[in-house]
């Protein structure tokens, strides 16, 4: 996947909340011939307020701007004027009023799973946009360490640049990098705090005590004694051990040696 590839009511305009808005209507209102169609769709943006995935806190509603090409970023806890700001300082676009959101956002941000919506992701380098795909792949309710989106974007030892990439995800929510996490299993950080991470995996049904009991006894992997296979914690496959058959492991070179082998499905390292 490179950059520019897709993972598949308004307010008035304010000039004051993006004062380049006039400018960009007016320049087109000048010219002698009637612009070709879209034009203004692919030198502005399109901003909206939605409902967040949660219904208090800084979750609790969002600004979403998006393009002819889908949905290019994603923040909590801002008024317009800020979006609007730190919209243009990043992509070099102005933003105008949108009717209505784009099909399939609000479905997508309850849901966790993007189903059909698009996403813009222009503008990423390839190892940001690897590391975004990577994210992308995790399954809702479950999470993996910073160390396994590196081996799957290609990078396996530059686990802190992939970090980096995470931070300056444009899309959270809809690309959940709240569901990746330290390599000890704790939870760590997140653009939109620590808090509203713990909460979004919480409503994913996360055990997030349990994660941290885990993390605190040095345990990253966990096995059935009775298939011989060794998952991450947050697995469909871990969650179906029975208590008396569960055995925790250091990593994965630990539980090979006992005799287990990594699950297909979150593929441990």
């Amino acid at each position: 996947m490179t950059g520019a590839d897709a993972f598949g009511g308004a307010d008035p305009v304010d000039p004051a909340v993006d004062p380049m808005v006039d400018a960009v209507v007016g320049e087109l209102a000048g010219l002698a011939a009637d612009a070709p169609a879209g034009l203004l769709e692919r030198i502005a943006a399109r901003r909206v307020r939605v409902p967040g995935p949660v219904q208090d806190g800084p979750l609790a509603g969002l600004q979403v701007a998006f393009t002819d090409r889908g949905v290019a970023y994603v923040r909590a806890g801002m008024g317009e004027r800020e979006f609007a700001e730190a919209f243009r300082d990043r992509f070099a676009r102005p933003l105008l009023p949108a009717e209505r959101p784009p099909a399939g956002l609000v479905p997508a941000l309850r849901s966790g799973r993007l189903g059909g919506l698009r996403l813009d992701l222009r503008g990423l380098s390839e190892f940001e946009a690897a590391v975004l795909e990577a994210a992308a792949a995790i399954p809702r309710g479950q999470t993996r360490p910073y160390a396994w989106v590196a081996r799957r974007a290609g990078r396996p030892r530059a686990v802190r640049a992939v970090g980096s990439a995470l931070g300056r995800n444009p899309v959270p929510l809809l690309i959940p990098c709240h569901r990746v996490t330290r390599s000890d299993g704790s939870l760590g950080e997140y653009v939109f705090g620590a808090g509203a991470k713990e909460r979004l995996l919480r409503a994913e049904d996360v055990d997030v005590e349990e994660a941290a009991e885990l993390a605190r006894r040095g345990v990253r992997l966990v096995g059935s004694d009775t298939t011989g296979i060794v998952c991450y914690p947050t697995c469909a496959d871990a969650r179906r051990i029975a208590p008396g058959h569960r055995r925790g492991f250091a990593g994965l070179a630990a539980a090979e040696a006992a005799g287990y082998r990594p699950c297909l499905h979150c593929r441990p390292a």
